[in-house]
């Protein structure tokens, strides 16, 4: 009797077991009949069926658009006939008193197939030997042919290259502000490299040299030292200005670019080129006179009839003013503390342009050559006249503002 009960529990367990492995192999107690432990892998898996789908390509937008295809077409026009210039100097001294050789970098740009470069004075001044590097890494010595301390230019040759790419020159007498241009050239010695802005006005620049730059070219183009001597380009890729100086920031430590950037108008330099390509060097037109400006405080206390213009104190002898007939001051007279002559002749316009400052003049006498002629109204006492002079070559005034 006591067997009964323990054959009942086996017979339960037995068909438990058959039951769960032969009936519900897949059921809710599959998992703890076949449990698998974490390091085996399973014995058995489950998939679910993938669902269809298909991927949506977007309309693939243009390569460039408009704005840089354009920045584009410029670089590739320019980039052949910028130039990175080596200029080699001896300066005195090392420890041992040893001259040492310094070297300066900067641009310039080709103007013909005879491999002639533009670029600034300031870049191969004092140099003794300037050396030419061609877009392709060519390099060549280069030959100083001229130069025009006055206007920041000179003009460079090389010779023996080949497949030379002349820049394309414009006409800058007609640029207005917004225009967009590019600046290309060798910044920090990382040749070709362009950067892109507007002018942001035309107006008299003082160069460090202490001349001045009538309708200098000013830009926020990024440009930095080794810019200078490269071309100024229009968005057609052609030479507008060179670059010539930069605005240095005063909290930047460094001569580096702080946004203001000036170029010499290409008309300007290409008058100069001219000129010696003619006569060997450059000639800037002049009258040979010393002037003092007149304001309306000045007419006043003098007595003269117009309240603007230039006051002639002195006539250069042998200069154009003196052979056309121009007269001097006679009175001698103090403003401040510096002497002044009065009682010469009063010029109030030019060519039928006005002339009411010393810009105004020179503007009006860099758009002609030494050898042209020119129309001047003067103010002769009281009495009004027109005065025809042939311009001359400038020659060096002592004192007062030249012209």
């Amino acid at each position: 009797m006591k067997l009964r009960p323990v054959l009942l529990v086996l017979l339960i367990l037995c068909g438990f077991y058959f039951l769960t492995t032969h009936w519900l192999p897949s059921g809710a107690m599959a998992g703890l009949m076949h449990h698998t432990p974490n390091n085996l892998p399973a014995t058995t898996t489950t998939t679910s069926p993938t669902p269809d789908f298909s991927l949506t390509e977007a309309n693939a937008a243009p390569a460039y658009d408009t704005e840089e295809l354009q920045n584009i077409a410029v670089y590739k026009k320019a980039l052949p006939s910028v130039v990175n210039i080596t200029s080699t100097e001896v300066v005195c001294c090392d420890f041992f008193l040893r001259p040492v050789p310094q070297q300066g970098q900067g641009s310039g740009f080709i103007i013909d197939n005879q491999g002639h470069i533009l670029t600034n004075y300031h870049v191969i001044d004092d140099a003794q030997t300037v050396q030419v590097t061609l877009w392709n890494n060519k390099q060549y010595q280069a030959k100083r042919i001229g130069v025009d301390p006055v206007h920041d230019v000179a003009l460079l040759q090389i010779t023996g290259a080949k497949d030379l790419q002349p820049a394309t020159l414009a006409d800058s007498t007609h640029l207005l502000v917004g225009q967009q241009v590019y600046a290309i050239g060798n910044p920090f010695g990382l040749s070709g490299t362009m950067t892109r802005g507007m002018i942001s006005a035309i107006r008299s620049v003082l160069l460090p040299s202490g001349n001045r730059i009538e309708d200098a070219i000013q830009t926020d183009a990024s440009v930095n030292p080794g810019n200078s001597g490269g071309p100024l380009l229009n968005s057609h890729g052609d030479v507008v200005g060179i670059t010539t100086m930069i605005a240095s920031n005063p909290n930047g430590g460094a001569d580096q670019s702080a946004g203001i950037g000036f170029a010499i108008p290409i008309s300007t330099a290409k008058a100069v080129v001219e000129d010696i390509m003619k006569y060997g060097h450059a000639r800037r037109p002049s009258l040979d006179i010393v002037t003092l400006p007149i304001g309306p405080d000045e007419a006043q206390q003098i007595g003269l009839p117009a309240d603007y213009g230039i006051l002639i104190m002195r006539v250069l002898p042998g200069g154009a003013a003196a052979q056309a007939g121009l007269k001097g001051g006679n009175q001698l007279a103090y403003k401040g503390r510096t002497q002044v002559m009065l009682g010469g002749d009063l010029i109030v316009g030019c060519d039928d342009q006005k002339i009411t400052s010393p810009q105004d003049l020179s503007n009006a006498l860099n758009a002609h050559h030494a050898g042209d002629t020119v129309v001047l109204e003067i103010y002769r006492g009281q009495q009004p006249m027109k005065i025809k002079v042939t311009l001359s070559d400038a020659k060096q005034a002592p004192s007062g503002q030249e012209a």
